[in-house]
């Protein structure tokens, strides 16, 4: 069972609800389980869950380059190019490597054979252990723009026979929609704020129309704002937990320390969160 654990925006506290689940089931999973950190722009749960890294794996795309004594100048490769990557003038072809997305249109139509691809390193995994599970992240190469190509390479270290958990990047966009693409359940971390609500309502929207089953997680719920449970009341979307705000959470979360090590009560929680979890998509 592949859960993935997303939010509308940064902030809301969805590494802790991530790390928090694993270390909870890791205890109680008879089969192999994963971790996957596929916000690879600003990987952070290695940083809770310190695991043994024993496996570094670089990520690669494809990139045009162009054979400029083979080449006619024809702007056939250009016109292909929905992403404007490449620019045609007299003597003259321009590759931007960073708006490529390796579709390999460009050498298929080149009627001079003047364009091959190359491999351009993007990224890196690292794979390790920690307790005793797997631990899996990419991490973008800084300069780099497009980090979908380096979320499809983490997932496909996926063990389908094992409980996976899956920390999506923030937001909605498409690194989002690559990381939980997939997924047998999807848990939303929300705090109850406007922020929180305007972007949770986009979240849920995202979901729905990837046809995931999912539910809320509200993070700092002691804070004095009901829209968030107003909203969920009215959509008939369940919340599967509430976590008040704590400042000593907070903290210990700015030292690197779990949830579940600070207020260890909520392992059964979150146990139970993923019992159910379970019993509605398997």
């Amino acid at each position: 069972m592949i859960v993935s654990i997303a939010s509308g925006k940064g902030g809301t506290g969805k590494t802790t609800v991530a790390t928090s689940l694993v270390l909870s089931i890791g205890s109680i999973e008879d089969s192999k389980v994963q971790f996957l950190d596929c916000d690879v722009e600003e990987p952070n749960a290695h940083i809770f869950l310190k695991p043994l890294v024993k496996k570094f794996e670089p990520v690669c795309v494809l990139i045009p380059k162009v054979d400029e004594s083979k080449c006619s100048f024809c702007g056939k490769c250009a016109e292909i190019c929905v992403y404007n990557a490449i620019a045609v003038f007299k003597g003259k072809v321009l590759i931007f490597s960073t708006l490529c997305h390796s579709c390999g249109g460009c050498s298929l139509l080149c009627p001079t054979k003047a364009i091959m691809e190359v491999n351009k390193e993007i990224g890196i995994i690292e794979t390790g252990n920690f307790n005793s599970m797997q631990f899996i992240h990419g991490i973008l190469n800084i300069g780099e723009v497009l980090s979908p190509p380096l979320i499809k390479a983490v997932k496909r270290h996926i063990n389908f026979k094992g409980s996976v958990i899956i920390d999506a990047p923030p937001g909605t966009s498409c690194p989002v929609i690559e990381a939980i693409r997939g997924s047998n359940f999807c848990i939303l971390v929300t705090e109850p704020t406007p922020f929180g609500l305007n972007d949770l309502i986009l979240a849920v929207e995202v979901v729905k129309k990837m046809d995931i089953p999912f539910g809320v997680i509200v993070n700092r719920a002691n804070l004095e704002n009901s829209e968030i449970e107003n909203y969920c009341s009215r959509e008939n979307i369940e919340i599967l937990m509430k976590i008040p705000y704590s400042r000593n959470v907070a903290s210990a979360y700015s030292k690197g320390i779990p949830l579940v090590e600070i207020i260890p009560q909520y392992r059964e929680k979150f146990v139970q969160m993923f019992k159910l979890i379970k019993e509605r998509v398997i």
